[in-house]
């Protein structure tokens, strides 16, 4: 058996294959486990963005959109299949967002926010006003879920509930094992160089531009991808997946987890689609609950979720190391 490349499986991907094992039968359905799945794939590629980046974009939610109506476009109108169709949503979705990207890292700060979110409402808008296509408000209907097949060999049925998750939960596995190589390499260092300090990377040479337009390029990708798979989970395509609120929830669930950390974006994400799946059904305005405890983990836990785990194992092993 040849070894795998050192940092392949090292890190936190073990803890990852459990959590991939386990979450179909730890929550109350393989849908829901499909969703926390999907959306931790869109947490995550918010993360190569700001977490290691160190920039904030609200325009997570059109990348996430594009991959939604072009993969289903392509299925109902072209009649392409399942492979087909996931790879026009990430081609457009990597072209969208090298597109934001050029136009956005010309301004830094605010200003880079406000043309995210600038351009992610002109992509609302014309999803809106492109209605014959989109549907509008009523969203675009009868989005298939075809099987997997190659070469026009079917492979497996994805209609049952169980089959879907094993094929999203191999998508996340790889699309997280190659995040974590992007980000052990000198790339990756590099963009943590410029989250830092992007006045002195750029002192000793290095295109800072080019290095956030590739990160721009990846997140919108994967975003893309994660849009497509769930216009396919849920057999449509609403008005909402390109809205500044989807932005929001990707940004939302990236911070929960904790910013700079890829488990993290899996936990936030699980974190807000179970408390939204739970609380909604007690209270409709469940999300002034989840405002308090925004506020409350940027106070206490600023590190996310997986921040406050980490403080946990490294306080245990102290007093491990002090006993002995």
């Amino acid at each position: 058996m040849v070894p795998l490349p050192k940092g392949v499986w090292g890190g936190t991907t073990p803890a990852v294959l459990a959590i991939l094992a386990l979450l179909p039968v730890a929550v109350p359905s393989a849908t829901l486990a499909t969703e926390i799945l999907i959306f931790a794939m869109a947490a995550l590629a918010c993360n190569l963005l700001l977490g290691y980046g160190g920039l904030l974009s609200f325009g997570q939610g059109l990348f996430f959109g594009v991959g939604s109506y072009l993969a289903a476009l392509a299925m109902i109108h072209l009649e392409v299949g399942l492979v087909a169709a996931l790879a026009i949503a990430v081609a457009a979705g990597a072209a969208v967002a090298t597109a934001v990207g050029w136009l956005a890292i010309r301004r830094t700060g605010i200003y880079f926010v406000m043309l995210t979110l600038a351009l992610a409402q002109m992509g609302y808008f014309l999803a809106y006003t492109l209605s014959k296509w989109t549907g509008g408000d009523n969203g675009l209907l009868d989005v298939p879920r075809p099987p997997l097949a190659l070469f026009g060999v079917e492979l497996a049925s994805l209609d049952g509930a169980y089959a879907y998750y094993a094929f999203v939960a191999v998508l996340f596995l790889a699309v997280y094992v190659g995040a974590r190589r992007v980000i052990d390499s000198p790339f990756g260092s590099t963009l943590v160089a410029i989250r830092e300090n992007e006045a002195r990377a750029a002192a000793v040479g290095f295109d800072t531009r080019h290095f956030k337009m590739l990160a721009f390029t990846l997140s919108g990708a994967v975003t893309a991808l994660a849009g497509a798979l769930y216009a396919m989970l849920i057999n449509y395509v609403p008005l909402d997946n390109v809205a500044i609120a989807m932005s929001e929830h990707i940004v939302i669930m990236t911070i929960i987890g904790g910013t700079g950390s890829l488990l993290g974006s899996l936990l936030g994400a699980g974190t807000l689609v179970l408390v939204g799946e739970v609380l909604s059904a007690i209270w409709p305005r469940w999300p002034l609950l989840l405002g308090v405890g925004l506020i409350l983990l940027v106070m206490f836990l600023r590190r996310g979720l997986w921040g406050g785990v980490e403080s946990l194992i490294a306080r245990y092993r102290r007093r491990g190391e002090a006993a002995e």
